[in-house]
């Protein structure tokens, strides 16, 4: 079983098109494990015996914890571009979080703030390394934003956990972000 594959086929049908697999959302994300496999079951001969425990080896064998389980449900915890929003719990983040992006897109966000573009959030990291990684899929040499999440929440702005590495935030004004110097 490739779990890498797995991932980004379920990852793919929960976060940007949950109909083209015949899954309903609810508010949260959350859909019928027992449907999900039906479905991928009829799409992919080599996955016609996949079940719940194929699923929760995959999730525990993935570095980037996209997936989380609860029960006979499964959702993805962050990355969502459909149009009705995941609902999330706000929580205090930690004072420091980070962005990596392109130099060119470091400009406008230094103006503008942290938006979610394409998403239903704005990706921030805990870690500098993280944020560096995934500035580098898009710049060979990426930027990293430095965000001041303790001020920018005692401000109102909401934020929300994402995974152990991936925060979330609905935006993020730019007086609450700075470049990490190198």
């Amino acid at each position: 079983m490739n779990n890498k594959k797995l991932s980004k086929v379920i990852s793919y049908a929960l976060r940007h098109n949950p109909s083209r697999y015949n899954l309903e959302l609810d508010g949260e994300g959350w859909t019928s494990i027992e449907n999900l496999l039906e479905n991928l079951c009829q799409r992919r001969k080599e996955w016609k015996n996949l079940t719940q425990a194929n699923l929760e080896l995959m999730i525990e064998k993935s570095e980037k914890k996209r997936h989380e389980i609860s029960g006979d449900r499964i959702r993805c915890l962050y990355g969502h571009s459909l149009k009705s929003k995941i609902i999330k719990e706000p929580i205090t983040p930690p004072d420091i979080l980070y962005h990596g992006t392109a130099r060119e897109t470091a400009i406008l966000i230094m103006k503008t703030g942290l938006l979610p573009m394409n998403r239903q959030y704005v990706h921030l990291s805990q870690d500098l390394e993280t944020a560096i990684m995934v500035g580098s899929r898009k710049d060979s040499q990426p930027i990293v934003l430095k965000v001041d999440a303790k001020g920018a929440n005692s401000k109102k702005i909401n934020f929300y956990h994402g995974n152990e590495k991936i925060w979330l935030a609905d935006q993020v004004p730019p007086e609450f972000i700075s470049k990490v110097e190198k």
